[in-house]
C-alpha cells in the first residue's frame, strides 16, 4: 500500500506491506534499499502514537 499521500506517480512516499507476523516498511524511491520490519502489535503501537501527534 502507498500512502495517500503519493501523487501517484512514483513520487516521495513509503510503501507498507502486512504479513501475519511482520509489518514491513520502505521508501518507495529506493525500493532495492532496507526494509523496516516490526511487529503488528509496535505499527499499532506507532500509530496511535502518530495519530496523537498530528
Amino acid at each position: 500500500m502507498k500512502s495517500s499521500y503519493s501523487a501517484g506517480d512514483g513520487g516521495q512516499c513509503v510503501e507498507v506491506a502486512r504479513t501475519d507476523t511482520a509489518i514491513h516498511v520502505r521508501d518507495s524511491k529506493r525500493a532495492a534499499a532496507a526494509v523496516l520490519s516490526v511487529s503488528p502489535a509496535d505499527w499499532t503501537a506507532f500509530l496511535r502514537l502518530a495519530a496523537e501527534h498530528h
